[in-house]
């Protein structure tokens, strides 16, 4: 592919997206206002950036975050600190909290993520995993339309005391789920079990829709501050946020039985992850643009894209099938190259902590590991697929697409 005919295939992939683009500008409004409104209520003042030491007692900035995603996600109670280290570690934490031994925890969206494998116990012999604990695990597999809620209901057993559903594919090639395509399963089990804990996986899904699983009557969701909510400010941390039985639970394992969310100081600043939370409806916006972009260029050079460019968004992972390895490596190297932060390196598959297979990932982020920054990566097996996420800006995603397409086609890796 020529550069002249690169530059048509975007101009193309613009034009077809106009509307598409401009759905998401209107969402991005709807969006800023609410927390505009969430801020106001709360009166966030500078004094709610102060650092904290020691215990934390009354920490009115971490009381006040705290407080302002409650109300955000509609929920009675939230945990957003920065001593929370991964979406893993938060989603770990849900689970520890709300399980007991004995108990069956039951996946509605197949095998979760590759990280908490050893969390549950499905590989590995990690110490403390929930199988050591006592917890058993099944998962359901998905349709073609998505959660199969009458096959999930059928999965139910009598220690069935947490039902999981994973918002975005992870590294599978299903669909991921928008809040409003959960609403059924959980009408559906809260009509025969209303003491399950219906927990969400919410990792990057946050502000992709207009609403989230709480508002559909899922009891606790869990995500991370370096995704989707911090906005591309947040430097750490993670969040919970669900029903006060919920978070009861839970905050015993944030810090102690007894103790939960009254300690937790932070000798950093607030305000990176209150303004973080503002931009994060705009910054939503130009992530799901640059995923957008990606799949329209890369369906018109025959490759398979999850989601397809016209098709609803649950979050901001794009899918490309490159069916060759030598695709995905030099697809990431790329995007590694147009990367602001560590351009110079060249990412190679490695045997990464928690994963079962080689992976390869290109993330040259301000934030180490911030995936709502431009990043791509995926497990080295078949079909090899590479998995796209974020974007601070579209003009950087547009550059690194360009620039990736034409290294392949250098490469001789294009149709």
């Amino acid at each position: 592919m020529t550069q002249s005919n690169l530059d048509a295939v975007l101009m193309e992939a613009e034009a077809a997206l106009a509307g598409r683009f401009a759905e998401l500008a209107a969402r991005e409004e709807r969006l800023t206002e609410r927390v505009l409104r969430v801020f106001a209520e709360e009166q966030i003042a500078l004094r709610h950036f102060n650092p904290t030491n020691g215990y934390g007692y009354d920490d009115q900035g971490r009381d006040t975050l705290e407080r302002v995603y409650a109300k955000l996600f509609q929920a009675e109670a939230a945990i957003v600190r920065p001593q929370i280290a991964s979406g893993t570690h938060a989603l770990a934490m849900c689970l520890a909290g709300l399980l007991r031994p004995g108990d069956h925890l039951l996946s509605a969206t197949e095998k979760p993520y590759d990280t908490l494998d050893e969390v549950i116990g499905i590989a590995g012999d990690a110490p403390g995993s929930l199988r050591e604990m006592g917890v058993s695990f099944s998962a359901v597999p998905m349709t073609a339309a998505g959660i199969d809620v009458d096959a999930v209901l059928k999965a139910i057993r009598p220690e069935t005391r947490v039902i999981l559903t994973q918002r975005s594919r992870g590294y599978a090639l299903r669909p991921s789920v928008t809040p409003a395509q959960m609403a059924p399963l959980f009408a559906a089990v809260k009509a025969v079990r209303p003491d399950i804990f219906l927990m969400v996986d919410n990792c990057y899904g946050e502000f992709v829709c207009d609403e989230e699983p709480l508002h559909y009557g899922a009891d606790v969701m869990a995500g991370s501050l370096i995704k989707n909510v911090g906005g591309g400010l947040a430097p750490t941390g993670g969040y919970v946020a669900g029903t006060l039985a919920a978070i009861r639970r839970v905050e015993s394992r944030l810090t102690a039985p007894g103790i939960g969310r009254e300690v937790g100081s932070y000798a950093g600043s607030y305000r990176p992850f209150f303004q973080g939370l503002f931009m994060a409806p705009h910054t939503v916006r130009e992530a799901l643009q640059v995923s957008l972009l990606t799949a329209k260029v890369f369906e018109r050079m025959g490759r398979k894209t999850v989601p397809a460019s016209d098709a609803e968004r649950a979050d901001i992972i794009q899918a490309i099938q490159m069916d060759s390895p030598e695709r995905m490596v030099a697809y990431c190297q790329a995007i590694q190259a147009a990367s602001p932060v560590d351009s110079h390196v060249v990412p190679e598959p490695w045997d990464m902590p928690g994963y079962q297979d080689p992976v390869i990932m290109a993330a040259g982020t301000f934030v180490a590991g911030a995936s709502i920054e431009l990043s791509a990566d995926g497990p080295m097996r078949a079909p090899y697929v590479v998995y796209q996420q974020g974007g601070l800006t579209y003009a950087h995603g547009k550059i690194a697409l360009k620039r990736a397409v034409s290294q392949m086609a250098a490469q001789s890796l294009l149709p």
